[in-house]
């Protein structure tokens, strides 16, 4: 079994690559900061590595100067995981001896999987998360709903999840709406009515769950389907979304873009569309 560590200090999407790694049938550890993935480099000897630029303690680039000056973890492959999508930056990172370079706001986490097959000379799989089989050996649902023409608003202030978030909505042929917090959500509800709101619950000023009480106590606005898309997975959280009318609670850390993209699907199957 191939080995990858991965070296992120974002905690959705370090969460999301070590799951996603691990159903694709590979080995995988993860550090939270360029000293401690320094050390796990040495320590563990990974096939790969999957590497953040921003991190505390020791930057990406460290890792690599340092990584590059040991022979004996020096060709240990690196594929650059980057806010960053500046030449500059992509330039000094392959000068490092970087094998691969992706920007966050510009992939999928899908993509990884496939990036990492290629590097380790192994086929990309494209799988699901969780207890799930890969998607390969799912039949196709019959009769599934389209998305293309449906009004979807999320509230998400994370701005990573945001732009992967619009991109694959985008491919489905949809109308986006999208607002970081509450307040501005509720006034956007007072002038289009979208098919299905996506909600985050951790957000700057009313939380999500206050945004679903004001939604479901709205004559104007109870009818809209709303999915729950959170950090939060603990069993009162999920039992306080559903008792407030949420169609979906949906774990960030457990679920893929392809699945929030089915649970759309599933819950607007069960609605008729809005007018706007």
């Amino acid at each position: 079994m191939s080995k990858v560590l991965i070296i992120e200090d974002d905690i959705f999407l370090g969460d999301v690559l070590v799951k996603k790694l691990s159903v694709s049938g590979y080995e995988t550890r993860l550090a939270r900061d360029g000293a401690t993935g320094l050390k796990e480099i040495h320590a563990w000897k990974p096939d790969l590595i999957l590497l953040d630029i921003i991190l505390p303690q020791m930057n990406g680039y460290e890792v690599l100067e340092a990584k590059q000056k040991d022979k004996t973890i020096a060709a240990i492959p690196v594929i650059v995981i980057s806010n960053s999508g500046q030449p500059v930056e992509i330039n000094r990172a392959l000068a490092l001896g970087v094998k691969d370079y992706l920007v966050k706001a510009q992939f999928d986490p899908e993509e990884v999987i496939v990036k990492v097959g290629l590097q380790l000379g192994k086929e990309g799989v494209k799988t699901v998360i969780g207890n799930a089989e890969p998607e390969r050996a799912r039949a196709p649902l019959p009769n599934t709903p389209t998305l293309s023409g449906r009004k979807i608003m999320w509230i998400e202030d994370d701005k990573f999840l945001s732009d992967i978030i619009a991109r694959k909505l985008s491919q489905q042929g949809c109308v986006l709406m999208h607002t970081t917090e509450g307040e501005e959500a509720l006034r956007m509800l007072e002038k289009q009515k979208p098919d299905l709101i996506l909600l985050d619950i951790l957000l700057s000023g009313i939380d999500g769950f206050e945004i679903l009480t004001r939604l479901k106590g709205d004559e104007k606005t109870r009818s809209i389907p709303v999915i729950l898309l959170s950090n939060l997975g603990q069993r009162e959280d999920i039992d306080r979304g559903k008792k407030l009318g949420a169609a979906r609670f949906l774990v960030k850390a457990t679920v893929t873009l392809d699945e929030i993209v089915g649970e759309i699907k599933a819950v607007l199957g069960q609605a008729p569309a809005s007018g706007l």
